[in-house]
């Protein structure tokens, strides 16, 4: 039988226990030393917490449950009806359990070593390698499939730029001073033209038509020493303005090259005369009037001690003759010489005929390098009307081949500026000093000229710099165009470099273009527009996109336009 249950003794009921604060100091020594005092003990450690948390300033008391808290009932439940909140150490114990550690080693082993990863690395690896092989691929058909480019022709520095004349110092410097020493001020100004190089003198001491009192070693006293040389060539190089020497013999006689009976004399002189300036590291020769040697086979003979020293000189050859066959024989002389002559002396109005002269002479030379001018030693308005020599500018400086002009060309100088002064030799205007009180006009001189971008001096610095940065200009091939009857027009173009297109008005009256082009290299035809660089005359937006199928010219108007290569 179950026992029963024995009722409670009357020292179980006691009265009821009296609130901690209610205990003195006795009472709960009395009351720990009863038979329960391990429980007592508990409750009253538990107490004393209880008092300490009321004891808080309000607002540093944890917040209840009805804020949210998490809360516990010491020993389970409500302990005289006050409410425990849990220590910092559970959250503490909270956060560290639920803080992710990562995996060992030995269980990522295992899991990069399960089929699933496995698979997937090696369906990675593979599609890495197939990207990288159609990577390959593609590039090498581009590389296949793309136009080759054209091998660069050789430049020397005379195909990359002009050439600038100076045969009397004097009048170039416009005093009566004019030497060697005085030439250096004006290097800066060459420097801005962009020529490559300087055609100079004849400067050498030479009696008139006396071959003995001839010295082609010696510099004219009057124009300065051999030292006075020496330092303008090499402040010109530092410039990376090349010197040219004009060796032509008998130049203030009436025969260039003396009497027919002297030149082996003159034959003799010249070939000592060639190694002592190359010697003295000079750039090349300029001999004038060849037409009157009598032996035409000294000049192949001259031209080979110039290339022997070296590949980088240059040999320049002069006539007066206008005639082709003439022009042809002395070229048949001299493997790479340059030729100034007064082939296109001859002024016209018609642009059909300066056509016909251009073509004529590269068919001719089977597109040989050659150079043009107007003369081998004049002014161009010696043989162009003013209203056409921004055409001309236009037209040498796009030409396939190097230009080559006389000191004043580039600011439109008179031949007979000065009256007094011989035709042949002008005085330089550089500003309003330089003329006669009587003749004063700024617009004439290079200082009046200088910040003025209408002006001729603007026009020639324009087109000398676009001729040496361009490769189309620069030894790009021609490819002449039918046109209006009184216009010239060809492209200018290399390789899968920008095309040129140049439109001359040599007529008085406003044309339509009407270009038209067959088997242009590069693109079936002419694009339906082009950009225009510059016009040579006032009243055009420079960079306006023109249509080509309605461009007009006005009266003597060139224009120099650009287009993109298309594949």
């Amino acid at each position: 039988m179950d026992p029963e249950p024995q009722e409670p003794s009357t020292s179980d009921l006691s009265a009821p226990r009296q609130p901690p604060g209610a205990l003195s100091g006795p009472d709960v020594q009395g009351h720990s030393a009863g038979g329960d005092s391990g429980t007592m003990s508990q409750d009253a450690e538990v107490d004393m917490k209880e008092v300490e948390l009321n004891e808080l300033e309000p607002e540093k008391q944890p917040m209840n449950a009805a804020s949210g808290a998490a809360v516990a009932v010491a020993g389970g439940g409500e302990k005289n009806g006050l409410v425990k909140i849990k220590v910092a150490e559970d959250d503490a114990e909270a956060e560290a359990a639920a803080k992710f550690t990562g995996l060992s080693k030995e269980e990522l082993l295992k899991v990069a070593g399960s089929p699933g990863w496995v698979r997937t690395r090696w369906a990675l690896l593979l599609l890495f390698w197939l990207g990288w092989l159609g990577m390959l691929a593609g590039a090498v058909v581009i590389i296949v499939q793309a136009p080759r480019c054209r091998e660069l022709p050789v430049q020397r520095w005379w195909h990359k730029g002009a050439l600038y004349r100076i045969g009397d110092l004097q009048a170039f410097q416009g005093s009566d001073a004019g030497n060697l020493e005085g030439l250096k001020k004006h290097l800066d100004y060459l420097s801005t033209l962009k020529v490559k190089g300087l055609v100079l003198g004849p400067i050498h001491k030479n009696q008139k038509d006396d071959v003995a009192g001839t010295d082609l070693e010696q510099i004219d006293p009057a124009l300065g020493s051999k030292e006075d040389f020496d330092s303008f060539l090499q402040l010109a190089k530092k410039k990376s303005i090349r010197v040219i020497l004009d060796l032509t013999p008998n130049y203030h006689g009436e025969n260039s090259w003396f009497l027919p009976t002297q030149v082996d004399a003159v034959a003799i002189k010249m070939k000592a005369a060639l190694n002592f300036w190359l010697q003295a590291d000079v750039d090349g020769f300029q001999l004038r009037n060849v037409e009157n040697l009598t032996d035409a086979s000294l000049l192949a003979e001259w031209q080979n001690i110039t290339k022997s020293f070296s590949e980088d000189r240059l040999l320049i050859a002069g006539t007066d003759s206008s005639n082709l066959q003439q022009i042809l024989s002395v070229l048949e002389n001299a493997k790479d010489m340059l030729l100034t002559s007064s082939y296109l002396s001859r002024p016209s109005s018609s642009g059909e005929h300066v056509k016909f002269l251009v073509t004529q002479y590269l068919n001719a030379t089977d597109n040989r390098w050659c150079s043009w001018s107007l003369s081998q030693a004049g002014l161009l308005t010696s043989f162009v009307p003013t209203q056409l020599l921004r055409l001309y500018h236009l037209l040498l400086f796009t030409l396939p081949g190097t230009p080559v002009f006389s000191y004043g060309d580039e600011i439109g100088l008179q031949a007979a500026a000065v009256p007094g002064q011989p035709v042949e030799a002008p005085v330089m205007l550089w500003d309003e000093s330089s003329l006669p009180h009587s003749l004063v006009n700024v617009n004439m001189t290079v200082k009046g000229q200088n910040g003025d971008p209408g002006s001729f001096l603007s026009l020639f610095r324009r087109l000398s710099d676009e001729r040496g940065k361009e490769r189309s200009l620069l030894h790009g091939d021609f490819h002449p165009l039918s046109s209006s009857a009184g216009l010239f027009s060809y492209v200018r173009h290399w390789d899968q470099n920008k095309r040129f297109l140049v439109v001359l008005n040599f007529g008085d009256m406003d044309l339509p273009a009407r270009l038209g082009a067959s088997n242009l290299p590069g693109s079936p035809s002419l694009p339906d527009r082009a950009d225009l660089l510059l016009s040579t005359q006032a009243g055009r937006e420079e960079g306006a996109s023109l249509e080509l199928e309605n461009l007009n010219l006005n009266p003597h108007e060139g224009l120099l336009l650009h287009f993109p290569y298309v594949a």
